[in-house]
């Protein structure tokens, strides 16, 4: 199981954010919560410029060797802050960030720059989340027709920000591609993701037994290297 620590948990000045206080005490809250003795995962939500660096680390680092924390991971980092967290992780000899959970999608590929190279790098696997942009990338939303009721597209900032014509462009490029190979929009969308080595899983929202069944039929599609080739050219024009 994994859970994350950072965002606040009430009002005063150490609920909140990457100090050892308030990881401490968010590990042992969770804990609580899981009814369990141990957290497989603990992510930090976001970067922490209030908190030292090295005290968080030694935070974490405890908290792994008191065996209530088997890996650390991180959320929303950049790659300079990924590579100055395990630097500092490596030279004190404590446990260092196996994983970096990042907003990515076909749509939403700014982790390509620097972020990814990194985690190549140095192995560090990447989980991303929104991977069907909110829904946008399943194919639902159709250029010039309204929303359907009761789906996010209705009222979510995040998914209508997708809806342009040059997204819709992509989006029905890349569905026909994924036709012709027997799939559809959704499973493109996952297989894109994995086809990528540094990319461990992938965090896929659900809200009926249907859509967490064709989630995890998506990963039996293995993209190859140039079938990963032909969609990016989708993708890139």
């Amino acid at each position: 199981m994994a859970t994350k620590v950072h965002s606040p948990t009430g009002e005063g000045p150490n609920d909140y954010g990457s100090s050892r206080y308030h990881i401490v005490h968010g590990v042992e809250a969770s804990l609580k919560r899981l009814q369990s003795d141990h957290i497989d995962v603990l992510q930090l939500h976001r970067y922490d410029v209030n908190s030292p660096l090295d005290e968080t680390m030694r935070a974490l680092d405890d908290l792994v060797h008191a065996g209530k924390v088997l890996y650390i991971g991180a959320s929303n980092y950049m790659a300079w802050q990924l590579a100055e967290a395990n630097m500092l992780a490596e030279q004190h000899g404590w446990t260092r960030f196996v994983s970096v959970q990042n907003h990515y999608h076909m749509l939403e590929r700014d982790i390509e720059r620097e972020v990814l190279p990194y985690c190549k790098a140095r192995n560090v696997g990447i989980l991303p989340f929104f991977p069907l942009a909110g829904g946008f990338l399943t194919g639902k939303y159709r250029r010039g027709q309204a929303a359907p009721a009761g789906s996010r597209g209705e009222n979510s900032p995040y998914v209508q920000r997708y809806m342009t014509d040059k997204n819709y462009d992509k989006m029905e490029a890349s569905e026909s591609w994924a036709q012709a190979h027997g799939h559809n929009m959704g499973e493109l969308a996952h297989a894109w993701l994995l086809a990528h080595p540094e990319v461990s899983s992938v965090i896929s929202g659900a809200t009926n037994l249907d859509q967490i069944k064709a989630n995890a039929a998506s990963a039996s599609w293995k993209l190859s290297a140039d079938e990963l080739t032909e969609v990016n050219k989708v993708l890139d024009a």
